[in-house]
């Protein structure tokens, strides 16, 4: 069987503070009420721009419009796929977000996990690593010469929130995808047959 994902990948700096009101028309009334939530405006930016995406794949996965797609937001959980209804297994999907980026994965026959990180070297590496990493985890960065910290801490971090978004981590199944600026790791249920490519889209 050909287990496939797709990766879908925004730029949200060109998003205007006045285009929200606009792009806020894309969501359900349980995803409005929980943007409104959000204080920060770059946050209200990075959930609208994060489930417009969505709806974007998902509508290119299921060949519907994306704005035929559904979702209803869960508190705690990722977003309930309403319409299309669909008579097989639902498609898997993961969104994540980091600074000026926006991203989807989806999967019709895999569950998925994504996240992405800014490589930010100006952080306190090591106090995140002692909170963030187990025993392994910590030897295993501290081992890195100091030309690859940087990038293997967040390589570390991705990998755990991408798991963590599976559900599953016993039956993870990673790929790392190649990103100038960011940690980009996808981890499937099932393995896939091919390495996804990051899709870049202008939001509409």
């Amino acid at each position: 069987m050909t287990v496939a994902a797709s990766l879908w990948m925004a730029d949200i700096d060109g998003m205007a503070d006045e285009d929200l009101p606009r792009l806020r028309d894309w969501l359900s009334a349980s995803e409005l009420a929980r943007c409104g939530r959000f204080v920060r405006v770059q946050r209200q930016r990075q959930f609208v721009a994060g489930r417009i995406l969505l709806r974007m794949a998902l509508g290119s996965l299921q060949g519907v419009a994306p704005r035929d797609v559904e979702l209803e937001d869960r508190p705690g959980a990722a977003p309930l796929l309403k319409a299309p209804v669909l008579r097989g297994p639902a498609p898997g999907f993961s969104i994540a977000h980091s600074g000026r980026w926006v991203a989807c994965a989806v999967s019709a026959q895999t569950a998925l996990g994504l996240d992405i990180e800014m490589r930010d070297p100006q952080r306190d590496l090591a106090a995140l690593a002692a909170q963030a990493f187990d025993a392994d985890e910590m030897a295993q960065w501290m081992a890195l010469d100091e030309a690859r910290r940087v990038v293997g801490f967040y390589s570390l971090w991705s990998g755990k929130e991408a798991r963590f978004k599976l559900g599953d981590a016993a039956q993870a199944h990673r790929v790392d995808l190649p990103h100038e600026e960011l940690s980009v790791v996808l981890c499937s249920a099932l393995p896939l047959t091919e390495l996804p490519r990051i899709k870049l889209v202008t939001l509409p």
